[in-house]
This record gives structure tokens, C-alpha cells and sequence, in this order.
């Protein structure tokens, strides 16, 4: 039987309303809903001083900006902080620099082959464009800023150059898309990669954090308890797929169907996509051999 993972898919918002989550820490909601982003992208204002940070600008969206700029007020946005760059992350950011001066701080882009809208899940999440941040934030590096600091945490998977953020002397880390209280995270090759959103989750377990703060969705109380329950998850998951290789079904078109009973049709794609992720794992790790022109195509074979 499968675990259950914990999941909160409560949230209590209001869009274009800045909702104040931690002191110095207030959550906008962009009106972006979709199974792919929930109720919408979140956008994070943080500081209490003059000079204010923003995490992930969310989709290019008048009242999302208008809302920002109103949250923003009469105080100087000095730095944008990017988790990713999915475009629903992204998309608002030329229009938010422009009307602020803001620097951009980020991972910058760094995938193996860069992603299409036809390698997307949802048909929009994967760009083919370069983000080169004014400051480039490694794993490890410490972001000071007004009153307040962030440690970045290198955690690819998800996107190759994603990136969670730990708020010095609290509780409270930025999870991005990594982890998020109401879902999985999309792992679709090619910028996603099975293999490293594991050891990215394996290196949150180090970790003491009492709360994730995500890119969708509501917070996410007890992240050591969901972050075991997301391995586990993935590692039945990726037990069934082999299973179904050792069975016969050779090809990821054979296989999604079997191990996704019951999915909704929008997410099909996204599935498909997952299972290869998990497959690319399998023979990454020497279980799986593949023979054709590409792994959707291609026809699987265990060891």
C-alpha cells in the first residue's frame, strides 16, 4: 500500500491583497490558478527597513503588478530574488526591474539541454531564454540585505538552477517548487532530473526548518515529515516503473498509464514526462538499458 503523504491544501488568501505570514515576511498571490500552480504563483515582499527584497515576480499580470507596486509603496524594492525560471515565476520580472532599478540575485542557468514549450508539462513552465542574475547566488552563499539575510540552498530537480532560501535566524525557509504543501513537484526531463531532486531532498532532511514557505500553495508545517514522505513516494514510484519494465511493458507510453491510474487528462503530459525522469534514473543507476531515438520512443529493457 502506498504511504499517504501529508498534504495541506488549505490556504487562506486574497488576491492582490499582501498577507503578512512572519514578521517582515508578506505573501501576494498571483491570479494564475492551474493544476500546474494552484491557486496561483507566490510572490514574497520581504524587510521591514527602506529597502525591500522580492522573492519570484510570478506571471506578467497588470493586477499582480499593480499589486506589487502597491505592496511596495513608497519604500525602494532593492533586490529580486529568483527560485527558478519557470516563466510563471519570471514573466513579471522585466516589468517589475523597470519600474524599480532592483538587482536580480539567482543560481542563473546552468541545464544539461535547455526545455521548450513542447518539453513543458504545461506547455508554458520551460523557456528557452538566459537569466544571467547581477548577483550570482551558489550554494552556501549568504545574501545580507536591510534588516534581514538569506542563505541560498542549491536544490536542483525541479529546474537545474533552483535554488531555496533559508531566512537567517528563523524557522522559515523559501521552498520554491521543490517542496509544496498541496502537491509533488514536476520533475520533466530535459531541465528536470530525477536523480538530483532526490539528493535535493536528502539534503533538506539535514535540516531543522519548522515551516516551508513555497511557490504555490499555503505553508507547509512539519517539512521533515513530508520531505521522507516525498523519497518515499518517489521510490515506490520509481519501484513500480521498474516492475513494469521486468513485466513487458517497454516503452513510457505503456508504463504511465499503469502506474497514474485514474489521472486527470490535463496532467497526462506531466506524467509522461515523470516517468521518464524516473526512467532516466533507472538506467542512470544500471537497472534499465533504453534502445531508440529518443526515451519517449525508445523501448526499455531491465538488467
Amino acid at each position: 500500500m502506498a504511504e499517504e503523504i501529508p498534504f495541506r491544501r488549505e490556504m487562506d488568501f486574497e488576491y492582490g491583497v499582501p498577507r503578512e505570514l512572519a514578521p517582515g515576511v508578506r505573501r501576494l498571490v498571483a491570479n494564475n490558478p492551474s493544476p500546474f500552480t494552484y491557486k496561483g504563483t507566490n510572490t514574497y515582499i520581504l524587510g521591514r527597513g527602506d529597502n525591500l527584497a522580492l522573492i519570484d515576480p510570478g506571471p506578467d499580470d497588470d493586477a499582480h503588478f499593480a499589486a506589487t507596486m502597491a505592496a511596495i509603496g513608497k519604500k525602494r524594492l532593492a533586490t529580486v530574488i529568483i527560485t527558478h525560471t519557470h516563466r510563471d515565476h519570471t514573466d513579471g520580472m522585466p516589468r517589475l526591474l523597470a519600474a524599480t532599478g532592483a538587482k536580480t540575485c539567482g543560481f542563473g542557468r546552468t541545464a544539461r539541454a535547455r526545455g521548450t514549450t513542447k518539453t513543458s508539462p504545461s506547455g508554458s513552465e520551460f523557456v528557452d531564454v538566459d537569466f544571467k542574475p547581477d548577483i550570482v547566488l551558489a550554494d552556501g552563499a549568504r545574501l545580507a540585505c536591510d534588516g534581514f539575510a538569506l542563505t541560498a540552498l542549491h536544490t536542483p530537480g525541479h529546474a537545474p538552477d533552483h535554488l531555496c532560501f533559508a531566512l537567517e535566524g528563523t524557522p522559515l525557509l523559501f521552498s520554491g517548487d521543490h517542496v509544496m504543501s498541496w502537491n509533488t513537484s514536476v520533475v520533466a526531463p530535459p531541465e528536470g532530473n530525477m536523480g538530483a531532486y532526490m539528493r535535493s531532498l536528502d539534503k533538506l532532511l539535514s535540516r531543522t526548518d519548522d515551516v516551508y514557505l513555497p511557490g504555490h500553495g499555503g505553508r507547509l508545517y512539519q517539512p521533515q515529515r513530508v520531505v521522507k514522505a516525498f523519497i518515499i513516494h518517489r521510490r515506490m514510484r520509481e519501484q513500480s516503473i521498474l516492475e513494469c519494465i521486468r513485466e513487458g511493458q517497454a516503452t513510457i507510453a505503456d508504463i504511465m498509464p499503469i502506474v497514474y491510474r485514474g489521472l486527470d487528462p490535463r496532467l497526462a503530459g506531466a506524467a509522461s514526462l515523470s516517468v521518464a525522469a524516473h526512467v532516466e534514473h533507472l538506467i542512470e543507476a544500471g537497472l534499465v538499458t533504453s534502445t531508440g531515438p529518443s526515451l519517449q520512443q525508445a523501448r526499455l529493457s531491465a538488467v
